[in-house]
C-alpha cells in the first residue's frame, strides 16, 4: 500500500484540485503532470500568494514524497487546501 492516499488524490482531482509540483527546474523539464503549476521548493516562501491566488484545493508533488510533504506542511501554516501527492507519477496516472 503506498504511504500516499490515493482516494484524497483522486478526490481532490475532482475537485479541481491544483497540481502543485516543488522540483527542480532540471526535474520539472524531464516529465511532469501535465497542466501542473511548478514551483520549485526553495522558493515557495515567496510565492504563498500565487498559490491562494489559484483559489482551489493544492496536490503538492515531486520525485519522492519527501519535498512535497514540506511544501504540504508549509502551505497548511499559510492556511491552504493541500494535500501530498507524493511523486509526481503517482497523481498523473488519475489524468490524462
Amino acid at each position: 500500500m503506498s504511504q500516499f492516499d490515493n482516494e484524497k488524490i483522486q478526490e481532490y482531482l475532482k475537485n479541481g484540485a491544483v497540481v502543485l509540483d516543488v522540483r527542480t527546474n532540471e526535474e520539472f523539464a524531464e516529465g511532469h503532470v501535465a497542466g501542473s503549476e511548478h514551483i520549485v521548493l526553495q522558493t515557495l516562501p515567496g510565492k504563498v500568494a500565487d498559490v491562494k491566488a489559484y483559489g482551489k484545493p493544492v496536490i503538492a508533488v515531486c520525485r519522492s514524497g519527501a519535498r512535497s510533504q514540506q511544501a504540504t506542511d508549509f502551505l497548511k501554516q499559510h492556511g491552504i487546501d493541500v494535500m501530498n501527492g507524493g511523486p509526481w507519477e503517482n497523481v498523473d496516472q488519475y489524468l490524462g
